[in-house]
């Protein structure tokens, strides 16, 4: 009889693998368990990418009317929330180039005040239409070019009279070469003045890119330009006669207009100084400079020492033509006083410190 044959171990699993058996072992599991997790982290992938919740924007539509005819001119859509009046001026020109954004005078009733550039389109929303009325207002200049026209007139036109031009006076009149110093001096005081005002409107002053309307300079050029050639007439003439109290009188107005042509560049300054710094919820302080203390008193220093220089300059030349400006200067800024000192009370609530607007303790 013939024994039976055992395969070895090496023996049966081959034969195992020849049948294409899967032998089962610690081996086949940790590979079963790597792939599942790897299908697991894979899986995170195909995820869809969450979605963009995207906030709703409401969109104004500016229906803008002429304010003569109430006639629709034109409609700018899509205005966002946040532009402000001159973006909308902007886009009316587009529509309309005929009209530049620098004449272009919009209001929220017929009769009602002009609107500010700076006027967000969301404080005048009642709905999502908004009405304006357009008015033309005219060829604009801006303030830059409307400050340096009105200052330059005055030195050249004075300069002029000064040098006795044969076409203004009479040549026997020319013939007096003798002049009295006070004529000397209120040349020096006259230019300077513009000067002065001329230097600050470029380097001092941070004025805005507003416009005015055009007849505004040419009737402000009027006024300075017209009453600089009568003043300088007088003073310049060739029988022009002296203060009545001499070189006292003379000196005495000298100083006091230099004092007062001082004491406005350095309040102009510290106005500028208080506009850049930002902070705007507090009235400009005096400083170490004593010019600077007339801040306790009134509101307006600048225009304080402006009436100041005008009156010195009138005792000083002793004419009727310089005391009728000093008049007419001193009501204007008057009323420009006024009108800051009431905005200063109600920004900066300062109405126990400060009394007056322009001159201490009367006005």
């Amino acid at each position: 009889m013939f024994r039976r044959h055992k395969p070895s171990a090496p023996e049966h699993k081959k034969d195992f693998a020849v049948h294409g058996a899967v032998l089962p072992g610690p081996q086949n599991d940790m590979r079963s368990f790597f792939n599942l997790s790897q299908l697991v982290l894979c899986a995170g992938q195909f995820r869809s990418p969450p979605t963009l919740r995207h906030s709703k924007i409401t969109y104004f539509e500016v229906e803008i009317l002429d304010a003569q005819s109430k006639r629709q001119i034109c409609v700018v859509d899509k205005v966002p929330p946040s532009s402000t009046l001159l973006d909308v001026k902007h886009k009316f020109h587009k529509a309309c180039p005929q009209w530049n954004p620098s004449r272009i005078g919009l209001r929220l009733e017929r009769n009602g005040p002009y609107l500010k550039d700076s006027v967000s389109i969301q404080s005048l929303a009642v709905s999502s239409i908004i009405t304006l009325y357009f008015t033309d207002l005219g060829q604009q200049v801006s303030w830059t070019t409307v400050f340096l026209t009105e200052y330059s007139g005055p030195l050249l036109i004075y300069l002029l009279f000064y040098i006795r031009l044969s076409s203004i006076y009479a040549e026997e009149e020319n013939m007096e070469s003798f002049r009295h110093p006070v004529v000397h001096l209120a040349c020096f005081c006259h230019c300077l003045h513009y000067v002065r005002h001329l230097l600050e409107t470029l380097f001092v002053h941070k004025i805005s890119g507003g416009h005015t309307p055009l007849k505004n300079m040419i009737k402000g050029c009027a006024f300075y330009w017209g009453f600089t050639s009568w003043i300088a007439y007088y003073v310049n003439h060739p029988r022009y006669t002296p203060p009545s109290f001499g070189n006292r009188q003379v000196i005495f107005a000298a100083l006091a207009f230099l004092m007062c042509e001082a004491g406005n560049h350095f309040i102009n300054v510290a106005l500028v100084q208080q506009n850049n710094s930002g902070n705007k919820t507090s009235f400009p302080s005096p400083t170490y400079n004593p010019f600077t203390w007339l801040f306790t008193l009134v509101s307006c220093p600048n225009y304080t020492y402006e009436i100041g220089s005008w009156i010195s300059f009138t005792v000083m030349t002793q004419t009727l033509p310089v005391g009728v400006f000093a008049f007419l200067m001193a009501i204007q800024m008057a009323l420009w006083a006024q009108k800051k000192h009431k905005l200063y009370l109600k920004k900066y609530n300062m109405g126990v410190l400060r009394k007056t607007a322009m001159i201490p303790f009367i006005f």
